[in-house]
Formats: structure tokens, sequence, C-alpha cells
């Protein structure tokens, strides 16, 4: 006799010997649709991150859990940064010989990592490799801890992001210390420069490996209103020993004692910092060694750490993680560079002010002169509310004028756009309104000096898009 189960779905068997059965059969089925649609789409052109996912938790919604069970996973979380680490995170492993797999396309949330965990399934729901790396919105966090249960969870750092979707930044720490208190069996990797962050070691019994930066990374930093000025525990404003960016650094509160923890993993020192790489030391607990990070701006000092603390707790040998770091090329759209037809373009995505003002930092300690482009969408996955915008420091572009060619800008909020820089004091001859992507191409190869193109989200996808058939580049799932 057959029945449904009241969750839609293939029919069901009766009787308790048939669980085993149904479970089996709904696995079968759920993947299966899975990497059809797939399949399907990628013939078509598309990414197909999400909607197989979508197919088949429609099918079976904790399909999740059963390809994940028995599977290493480790989990990248916080609000900047996530993606730069996981693909630093997969250097390591891949040099370390170890079988993985990764959600490489971004796609960050339940449907697109049940989809990543069913392509690398078999159709009876076995995992075809060792360890799962998985980049995890920190919205969504809460709830995909409860199908995987991650051996490393690594929180980059807590920022506002985004306000129509996660809120104040306490909203978004709760959503990250629910999701740990999910993973009871995960070693946390936490920022120790991000008071926000550092306050979850107190509510949860897991063992923590903090990681940081001890010392100032810019000369020259722009000015930034801090996401969270005040002691977590008793609001008495914070005194700083130093700050690296934002509200990171050196945080001790002068009225209850709260202050930034010892760390384990740590960059010590900048040696070197310039357009391309930044030289530090760092130490990986008493030992010291010298790397070098093939990116440039602050933040990826961060990821690069960050990526160290995480490779200790999976037991990496300290060779292979600074050898990863030494070698490492960037993510795609995150200081992704494009050389064209004799231009240089850096496409660098971004999405909050703190993130942007990381720019914005990078830029100030340039001397190249160069042309500047930002692209402001403001779909579902921009973030609806673009009022960020007046809260980064584009008044700091007006001291480097000299070094800007000019400043473009594109995307569906564009004019919004040219109206902050004009209020920021920028020379209305300077900001240029560009809105077709096709002749925005075309403009900025044309270009003798480098382009930096600060896009958001969809306006990433969509420029990329551009790049990768015009130019031959590859599709941003490859």
């Amino acid at each position: 006799m057959l029945r449904r189960n009241g969750i839609s779905g293939p029919l069901l068997l009766q009787g308790p010997c048939a669980i085993i059965t149904n479970m089996k059969i709904r696995t079968i089925i759920s993947v299966a649709a899975c990497k059809m649609s797939r399949s399907i789409l990628r013939r078509l052109g598309k990414g197909g991150t999400n909607v197989p996912g979508r197919v088949a938790l429609k099918l079976y919604p904790g399909l999740l859990g059963v390809l994940a069970k028995n599977v290493t996973t480790i989990i990248v979380t916080g609000t900047n940064g996530k993606t730069t680490t996981s693909r630093m995170i997969e250097k390591s492993l891949a040099d370390s010989g170890i079988r993985y797999f990764a959600n490489k396309s971004g796609a960050n949330m339940l449907p697109g990592i049940t989809a990543e965990f069913a392509i690398n399934s078999t159709l009876g729901g076995k995992n075809k490799y060792d360890v799962a790396l998985v980049e995890c919105d920190e919205a969504a966090f809460k709830m995909v801890s409860k199908f995987v249960d991650a051996k490393c969870v690594v929180v980059t750092n807590v920022f506002r992001d985004q306000l129509d979707r996660y809120g104040e930044v306490t909203h978004t720490l709760n959503s990250i210390l629910t999701g740990i208190k999910n993973s009871p069996n995960a070693t946390v990797c936490i920022n120790a420069d991000d008071s926000l962050s550092v306050s979850m070691k107190e509510q949860i019994p897991n063992k923590v490996v903090f990681y940081g930066v001890e010392s100032e990374i810019y000369k020259n930093r722009v000015h930034e209103v801090s996401d969270a000025p005040y002691c977590i525990h008793c609001k008495t404003e914070y005194v700083y020993d130093y700050v690296t960016y934002g509200h990171l650094g050196g945080f001790r509160c002068p009225n209850c004692g709260y202050h930034r923890p010892d760390t384990q993993v740590a960059v010590e020192k900048v040696l070197k910092s310039n357009a391309d790489a930044s030289e530090i030391e760092i130490r990986i607990g008493s030992r010291h060694y010298k790397a070098v990070i093939n990116l440039p701006g602050g933040y990826n000092i961060y990821n690069a750490v960050a990526t160290v603390a995480a490779g200790k707790v999976m037991g990496l040998e300290d060779s292979v993680l600074i050898e990863a770091l030494n070698s490492f090329e960037c993510g795609f759209g995150r200081m992704e560079k494009f050389s064209i037809e004799g231009t240089d373009i850096r496409m660098i995505l971004i999405k909050n002010p703190a993130g942007c003002n990381q720019v914005l930092n990078f830029l100030s300690n340039t001397s190249e002169p160069s042309l500047f482009v930002v692209a402001l969408n403001d779909r579902y996955a921009d973030g609806t509310d673009i009022s960020w915008i007046w809260d980064v420091d584009f008044e700091k572009l007006v001291n480097i004028s000299e070094n800007l060619t000019e400043i473009w800008v594109t995307g569906r909020r564009a004019d919004e756009m040219a109206l902050r820089f004009k209020y920021a004091g920028l020379s209305l001859d300077k900001i240029r309104v560009i809105k077709d992507y096709d002749h925005l191409l075309e403009a900025m190869v044309l270009q003798n000096a480098p382009v930096y193109i600060m896009p958001t989200y969809t306006a990433m996808l969509d420029i990329r898009e551009k790049f990768s058939k015009k130019f031959g580049y590859k599709e941003f799932w490859e």
C-alpha cells in the first residue's frame, strides 16, 4: 500500500520497516532531479547554482542532512570576506592532497549548498569526497547548521550589511551564534579583533581558535562610522590600542575589562603592501613565517590569517599553508584582475560601508593614476536599501582626485551614485554616467590607465558575464 507522508514528495511505503527504504527513494529522486536540472541549466549557459537545490528541497526538505552525513565539513561565514577566505582554504586543501568539493560559485544559501552536496553525491546519497568546504551566508547559517555537522566553523567578522535582509548587526551576530550552537562538534575560528564576534566565546562550549592582526594595516585610513563603538556588555565606549579598519583592532573596555583576547594565529607585521600584494609576518602558535598574499587590500590580510587558523584546525602543515598563500589567485569578482587588450581591469565586489571603505583605503594608498568605476544595483541579492552609500567615506576621493582620471557610474542606481559623488565634493567634470554595460566595457578597454571597478553583487555577475562572452574568460561557476 502507498501513501503520502504530508510533505510534498514521492509516494512512500507504509510500516515501521519502510523508513530507510522511503528515505532512499526520496534521496534518489531528489538527487537525480537536482543533477538533471543543473545539467539542463548549464547547457543553456546558466549558472544553475540555486534552482537545482530548490527542486531537490521541494522533493525532500531534509535532503542536506542525508547528503552531509559522514562528510568532514568546514563552514565559512560572516559579513565580509567569506568567498576569498573559502578560496584560500580551498587552495590549502588542494595543496595538501585532500579530496574535497566546495560551493565555489558563491551560492551560499540553503538551496545552493544543498545543490552542491547533491551534485557531488551518488544517487543513493553517498558523497564522493572526504571534505566539504562550504561558504555560508550568515543569515542562512542557523538553518544550514541543522543539517551539517561541521568540524570547523570560520567566522570572518560581523558588520552592518543589507538592512533590508539582516537588520542591525546584533541580528547577524545572533544568527551566527545560533548556527554555532547547532554545531557542537565544531572548532570555531573567531576574529579576535572583532569585539562583536569575540563575545560569542562566552556563550558557546566549543573549542575556539582566535586569529587576528596585531598592528595597523594602512598608512592612510578613511574615516569610518564604527558598527560597534560601545562595549557589548556594559555600553562603555571602547578604547583602542590600534585600529585596522572599521571597528576591528586592539579593543578594550575601560569599565568592565572586556578586551581583545590572545591569539593562536596572528599577523604580527605588515612588511610591505602595494597595488598587487602584501608581504606579512605571521605567527602560528610560537612559530614565525613570512608570507606573500597575492591580493591587495588590508581585508585580504584578514582572509589569509583566517585561512591559516582553519588550516591548523584541519591539521594541515604550516609549510603547506604558507605556500598556499604565496601561490593563491583571487576568486571571481574579489580583486579579480582582467588584462584586456593592454588594459588592466580589477573587479572588487562591494556590498556595505565597511567593505567599500576598504576599497577606498586601498585606492588611497596607491599612487598610480587610474579610472574608478562604481556599478550600483538594488536587486534583492544586492540589498534593496542603498542608503548605505551615504555612510561610505567617498569624500576621501577628493584628496586623491589628481590620481583619478575619471569616475564612472553605472547600474540600476547610477544616478543616485552620481549624486553621492557630487555631494562628496568631487568635480562634476570627472563624473560620467554610463548605464549600458556593453558601452561601459568598450570604454574601459580603451583606457591607458588601470581600471578599478566596484560592483554590487548582481552588477558584478552581469558585467562579469559580459567579460566572459566577449573576451573568453571563465564563467563565475567554473
